[in-house]
């Protein structure tokens, strides 16, 4: 089998974890970056449940998109099943991506399944900030988490102005 993409539009994009061959920037179509999942481990418990990042439907997301020598598929995407479907709230797909500059591929996505029980939907920044302020699990406060995904978004060049208002919220 050939090469093939993997999109990051979170922890992946400045932490992949796997090998890869080439990087770039890419949007997914019909697609955003959201704190729709409730984190009752990482960045939260079950009596108290923080935010973390899916990609929810609607819009359109910025991320990078890693390109894997097809001779690693099988222990890559075990990598990825074994870091993204710990409880099954994301779905895996094969999506059109675009990258910057022209041009498309298939990618490997993880998807926010809204049938889980950890879906939080669609929130608005004021109360995914709410819900963010006070939340702690094994990773650390999740306010931290949110903070440093914005950071490592600016760091990219990335935007996400609805991500930067639940920050700007949650560091009042």
């Amino acid at each position: 089998m050939g090469d093939f993409w993997v999109f990051g539009y979170g922890s992946l994009m400045w932490r992949p974890g796997f090998a890869h061959v080439e990087t770039r920037r890419a949007r997914l179509m019909g697609f955003r970056r959201s704190l729709c999942i409730r984190s009752w481990v990482h960045r939260g418990t079950e009596q108290r449940p923080g935010l973390v990042l899916g990609l929810d439907r609607g819009g359109s997301c910025v991320g990078l998109a890693f390109r894997v020598p097809g001779d690693l598929r099988d222990e890559v995407v075990a990598y990825l099943r074994d870091r993204e479907l710990v409880t099954s709230v994301y779905l895996e797909r094969q999506l059109t991506i675009q990258f910057d500059g022209g041009g498309k591929a298939e990618a490997v996505c993880y998807i926010a399944d809204r049938k889980h029980h950890q879906y939080a939907g669609n929130l608005d920044a004021a109360h995914a900030a709410e819900i963010v302020t006070g939340a702690v699990g094994q990773s650390g406060r999740n306010e931290d988490y949110v903070l440093s995904t914005v950071e490592h978004l600016r760091a990219l060049g990335i935007r996400d102005h609805w991500l930067e208002d639940v920050a700007r919220l949650v560091g009042k």
